[in-house]
């Protein structure tokens, strides 16, 4: 292909006709029937936030530490739902200072009042301006339909994070990182192979969403008649749920747990159904997901390109869960290629996947060195 080929195709691709740059002198063309009736195209009016109800008191699961800052904010997507974020700031920083900021979603199905407020809080104290946020359709954030998940939808709503994160006075936009907890580790590393702006990622105790929902736990479900009865049953749940106005739900915490159920059900139940971690605007503690949600989840691969992420990624996993294989594999994935070098794994003894929600096993020695190290 000649220069000037290459080079036209490369500014069609991108979006964006380089008019006489590199081509010499072009022919003229005579206008399109489109550009003579430019002028009848409506312009599409400045965005506006939605105007979210976000409550005033502190309700989180956890304790409020006086050494950090907080602060309620919203910001947007770039499919025009906005989210509701908690902002935490250590109280000893400059007002002039411009930090390396932190954003965190999770456990799928979880609020910024649980588990990701606490790791948001955490790091603020240790040194990081920390942005903890309600993803699409749930919690306190935008959406006018709740309660339904999307990859596609939920890995934006990370850009979305580090898109505000970087007009932020008080941020430094070279510095800036995500950490996403169980089916959010995923969806962390998913961004971060999109995302050029972010510069460290931490998956702790992750979930891949999609494989879990197209071959279920532990692959037991991965194959082809398995998936077609799966999404046969669900798209006829569509057309019910379209003729009744409403989406029907899919429990994702059954209660009360039955006694022979294994043992990750119930601690999953232990968090989210007791004091311990629920929380009443958490799908997970309430009355789950809508139900079709699932098909979307199983046709979106979300690690496809993994193994392409030039930045450090440190994947964080109980050495006793149930969900060890999703980060032994993620992380195997991550170094399957030519950026392995900058790829950790740690696997924390004794700990189940719940642990790495709330628990001292949470390893925020080793989180706060990873993101000091390549946030600086």
């Amino acid at each position: 292909m000649n220069t000037k080929k290459h080079t036209l195709l490369r500014a069609l691709l991108l979006g964006t006709l380089l008019t006489g740059a590199g081509f010499g002198t072009l022919p003229t063309a005579s206008a399109s029937y489109a550009t003579d009736h430019a002028s009848e195209v409506k312009q599409a009016p400045p965005f506006h936030e939605e105007k979210l109800h976000m409550t005033k008191e502190w309700d989180k699961v956890f304790p409020q530490d006086e050494e950090v800052a907080h602060e309620k904010v919203t910001f947007h997507n770039r499919f025009g739902i906005t989210l509701a974020a908690d902002v935490y700031k250590p109280k000893t920083a400059t007002k002039t200072a411009k930090l390396a900021a932190i954003a965190v979603a999770g456990p799928f199905g979880a609020v910024k009042e649980q588990s990701s407020g606490l790791y948001a809080q955490t790091m603020a104290k240790n040194g990081f301006l920390t942005i903890a946020f309600d993803p699409s359709f749930t919690g306190e954030s935008g959406g006018n339909v709740r309660d339904v998940a999307s990859l596609d939808i939920n890995t934006e709503d990370f850009s979305a994070a580090v898109d505000y994160l970087s007009n932020r006075a008080d941020v430094d936009p070279e510095r800036i990182g995500l950490l996403g907890i169980c089916g959010w580790g995923g969806l962390a590393i998913n961004d971060t192979a999109m995302d050029t702006r972010v510069k460290a990622t931490v998956a702790s105790t992750m979930y891949d969403m999609h494989r879990f929902s197209a071959n279920g736990y532990f692959d037991q479900k991965d194959s082809e008649e398995a998936r077609y009865e799966t999404k046969k049953a669900l798209n006829e749940q569509r057309t019910i749920d379209y003729r009744n106005g409403t989406y029907a739900k899919g429990a994702v915490n059954i209660d009360p747990v039955p006694d022979d159920a294994p043992q990750f059900v119930k601690d999953y139940h232990a968090y989210y159904k007791e004091k311990r971690g629920y929380h009443p605007r958490a799908v997970n503690s309430t009355v789950g997901w809508n139900m079709t949600s699932k098909l979307s989840l199983m046709n979106t691969p979300i690690l496809a390109y993994a193994d392409e992420i030039r930045t450090p990624v440190l994947v964080i996993h109980g050495a006793d869960a149930h969900s060890r294989y999703f980060g032994e594999e993620a992380y195997q994935k991550l170094t399957s290629g030519k950026y392995a070098a900058n790829k950790e794994l740690l696997i924390v003894p004794g700990a189940r996947h719940t642990d790495l929600y709330d628990t001292a096993m949470i390893p925020f020695d080793k989180i706060t060195s990873f993101f000091q190290k390549y946030l600086k």
